[in-house]
């Protein structure tokens, strides 16, 4: 699943991201489309768990805050405990960090509202801090408390770690359309090494950092913060852990805002193909505008979107077998598998696009790579200094807990690279390959698609924008006929999720439904 990142104060890419182009896609299962009838596991929906409180947890949802300054001002921060294992909680603790920061305005207060960026793998402190409790609107966070856990393993919550810098850029550079058995040999060490590195470095803790335990977690926090129902808006990856929430907890479901909506129901080889064609969708859209600009290198007034495609897939193809120099200091070249993983960090977002093309120009025509490299390593959130946060680490260990892997094995790659391929001429390859790294994850699955109905919740509003590329729409709509009381809310138009992205309609349907509890009609749609 991929993560989004966008031209407002580093928002994280969402995905769903997180497709990682280097082998850290969304796992998969079996033989691709919705799971197979006689599937028990993936046809049951989600069970609700009792209403009532264990009594081994009535220490950890009695459990009192003591909140504290954190260096970002205006905002504090905080320690919950949960327990790691929740079938075994006396086996020990999970600390995962919180911070808020206050309602700011006059009004009846409404609570928390708690936020979560997607990945999985993204920080949903950082993404608090840098953007949602600066960026909402002013009536938003004048009327709640705004909140943030990093879920276990991320962020600041026990991070899952892996490989180091040094190590970490060799595997985001691993050749990752392979053409031959030698290469797709050694995309398996590459991936292997990962895994065992992963299993090396975090232990037990990979076996505990589903999807269903961080929901979990998320109903202890609501418990600390004091309310009675949880007020959630979740974007990618974090419509699946809100999905998630309000299945197991139905009655605890306050007001929430699911954007950038994700299917339970698909295998994740599924989910792979639908994405690889997801941002197929982006990059016909940015091969259309990119003809009509004037500093345009993959095409001029009246190229076609094919051709546009052709010539980028030349253009990588070039790159694999020579790399062009990017200046940096760690004398990375930009090859073939950065050069890709550039150009899908711009598909997230329109607003890059024009970036993307002045990246694009430099490398083609003046054999400069510094500016995809730029837009790779912001994928990877990779910082300067050859340091990167768990992101990728965080989330193989969720995707690979979540779900079963997509292949068994390279022959089982070069079985479905047609259907990728047609799914995308330009990425269909390298996203398939993508897909193999859960195949030698060190800890078995415990997750299977499953429908989430979630009976008795209060409405939830599903999100879904027609030409997102990590989610695609129909997620956003096959999710809001599992829900019993979903409205989907549509956006028409480019882009990963559509909250806050510049459309008066969609951002005034959901203010008017956090702050009055007024779902958006059915069938709303905006542009």
């Amino acid at each position: 699943m991929h993560i989004r990142r966008s031209s407002r104060p580093r928002r994280p890419r969402t995905v769903a991201a997180l497709l990682a182009v280097s082998a850290l896609l969304v796992s998969a299962c079996s033989s691709g489309g919705r799971a197979d009838a006689g599937d028990r596991a993936a046809q049951a929906a989600l069970a609700a768990l009792p209403q009532s409180t264990p009594s081994a947890l009535t220490p950890y949802y009695g459990q009192k805050l003591n909140w504290r300054e954190c260096g970002v001002p205006g905002f504090q921060c905080a320690t919950m405990k949960a327990p790691l294992d929740y079938a075994r909680p006396d086996a020990g603790d999970v600390r995962l960090a919180v911070a808020r920061k206050k309602a700011t305005g006059k009004g009846k207060p409404l609570g928390s509202l708690l936020v979560n960026p997607g990945g999985p793998g993204g920080s949903a402190i950082g993404y608090l801090q840098q953007y949602a409790g600066i960026g909402y609107p002013a009536s938003v966070r004048a009327r709640y408390d705004m909140v943030a856990v990093d879920p276990r393993g991320v962020g600041r919550s026990e991070p899952v770690e892996c490989l180091d810098g040094r190590r970490m850029d060799a595997y985001t550079q691993t050749d990752d359309t392979p053409d031959d058995r030698g290469e797709a040999n050694q995309l398996v060490a590459a991936d292997k090494k990962f895994a065992h590195s992963c299993e090396k470095h975090s232990g037990k803790l990979l076996e505990h950092v589903s999807t269903v335990e961080a929901a979990r977690d998320m109903d202890i926090l609501r418990a600390a913060l004091g309310d009675s129902k949880l007020t959630y808006v979740g974007a990618s990856y974090g419509t699946f852990l809100g999905a998630t929430y309000a299945g197991l907890f139905p009655g605890r479901v306050g007001r929430m805002v699911l954007d950038g909506a994700m299917d339970p129901t698909l295998t994740s080889r599924r989910m792979n193909l639908d994405q690889t064609a997801g941002f197929e969708t982006a990059f016909q859209s940015f091969a259309k505008d990119c003809v009509r600009q004037p500093d345009c290198p993959l095409g001029h007034k009246g190229t076609t979107p094919a051709r546009v495609g052709e010539n980028l897939s030349a253009f990588f193809r070039k790159l694999d077998a020579h790399p062009v120099p990017t200046g940096d200091a760690d004398g990375r070249k930009l090859g073939e598998a950065l050069a890709t993983t550039g150009v899908i960090a711009a598909m997230y977002d329109e607003s890059s696009w024009g970036q993307l093309r002045e990246a694009l120009a430099s490398a083609m025509k003046e054999h400069d790579g510094a500016g995809l490299l730029v837009l790779s390593d912001s994928y990877y959130e990779r910082d300067a200094e050859g340091r990167y946060s768990n992101l990728m680490s965080a989330n193989a260990a969720v995707n690979c807990l979540d779900l079963p892997g997509a292949f068994t094995g390279p022959d089982d790659v070069r079985k479905a690279l047609p259907s990728f391929e047609k799914a995308s001429p330009v990425f269909g390859a390298g996203l398939a390959w993508a897909a193999l790294n859960c195949a030698y994850w060190p800890v078995k699955p415990t997750g299977a698609p499953h429908r989430i109905e979630a009976k008795g919740a209060a409405p939830i509003v599903v999100v879904g924008t027609t030409r997102d590329p990590a989610t695609p729409y129909r997620w956003a709509r096959s999710l809001s006929r599992q829900l019993t009381s979903a409205r989907l809310l549509t956006y028409v138009g480019d882009g990963h999720t559509a909250y806050g992205r510049g459309s008066a309609c969609i951002d005034s349907a959901i203010d008017t439904y956090l702050l009055r509890g007024t779902p958006p009609t059915r069938g709303k749609r905006c542009s």
